[in-house]
């Protein structure tokens, strides 16, 4: 979400602080990496998650450091002696704490006042629903005409996911007067109708033949089973990606073959386990990858030579499979 909605170069992140002198504010520049904890803690919570941890922080961090306990108490009277002494030797530790809690606590604070601006929780909710078989072509006609704040960006991903569960809905004139109302241009309808053709019209698909299975769970305008997950209990987290599903099938043998046809059966040696350790991982139950989302420039690994190849990257990862199991590479 940082990197979605603020203005971040890479994983640097330049926030304002209040100089020494405490005249005027100066621009500082942070790296949001693994070696902060908190932002190895926090960054792939749901940020409902993140916003109440943060502020338990705070609060626990308040209640246990004496200079943050003094500082506040400082607007009710002049401080003694011992007081000044006890803040003096918490200080280089509330220094070095409070700017890293504080860093953190203005980034979460940025994140809502975008997600309230851009009315990303609405735009959330709809793509939701839409996924799950909650709402349909009446919903989003109905936030198209009163979500007046909602970017151009936001209108084309609800109709591009729309596209991607009712193709059907977007014959003849349909999708024309859907784009109008959404306020978007001739241009944007290409990326919908690009989106629309990956899908395949269930009515006319006969059986037999490879074919891609883009539309996985459109039987049902792709509605998504629920699944129970440490995030439930937050709003806007019952959507999970389709192929985290189909990779979790996969590493158990669980695909459907009437869908999923193996152009090429693996040899009987692949099906053997040579060790306890590939035993033991075989057979645990699949672990959601869900926390070790990548993708863009920024989520390059660090062990990787050139940051884009694959062989430089398995190179470093042994002790990765070793951990969650099976590897799958799609």
């Amino acid at each position: 979400m940082c990197h979605d909605l603020l203005c971040m170069d890479g994983n640097k992140y330049v926030h304002e602080v209040s100089s020494k002198n405490g005249s005027a504010s100066e621009k500082k520049e942070v790296l949001l990496e693994d070696h902060d904890p908190v932002w190895l803690e926090l960054r792939h919570s749901h940020i409902a998650d993140a916003s109440e941890r943060l502020h338990d922080k705070m609060t626990h961090f308040v209640s246990k450091n004496k200079a943050a306990q003094l500082q506040q108490a400082r607007a009710g009277g002049e401080l003694s002696t011992r007081d000044l002494q006890k803040m003096v030797q918490a200080l280089p530790q509330y220094t070095d704490q409070i700017d890293k809690l504080s860093l953190h606590v203005e980034i979460a604070g940025k994140l809502n006042v975008i997600i309230r601006e851009q009315c990303l929780r609405d735009v959330g909710q709809l793509e939701q629903d839409l996924v799950f078989g909650d709402a349909g072509t009446k919903e989003l006609i109905n936030f198209f005409r009163t979500q007046l704040g909602v970017s151009r960006e936001n209108k084309l991903r609800l109709l591009m996911i729309y596209a991607a569960i009712n193709p059907e809905k977007f014959e003849s004139d349909k999708g024309t007067k859907m784009m109008q109302l959404a306020g978007l241009s001739a241009d944007d309808m290409i990326a919908v109708t690009n989106m629309r053709c990956l899908c395949t019209d269930t009515k006319k698909s006969s059986g037999g033949g490879f074919t891609l299975k883009f539309d996985v769970q459109k039987k049902k305008h792709a509605h998504r089973k629920e699944r129970t997950t440490e995030q439930s209990a937050w709003a806007l987290s019952r959507f999970y990606p389709v192929l985290e599903e189909l990779i979790e099938q996969l590493s158990k043998g669980e695909l459907p073959k009437d869908e999923y046809n193996c152009m090429n059966d693996p040899s009987p040696s692949f099906h053997v386990v040579p060790t306890t350790t590939s035993t033991s991982a075989r057979t645990s139950p699949a672990h959601s990858m869900r926390s070790r989302r990548t993708g863009g420039s920024w989520a390059r690994p660090r062990g990787s030579d050139d940051g884009y190849s694959s062989d430089s990257v398995l190179k470093h990862a042994s002790s990765d499979f070793q951990k969650h199991g099976q590897r799958i590479f799609v």
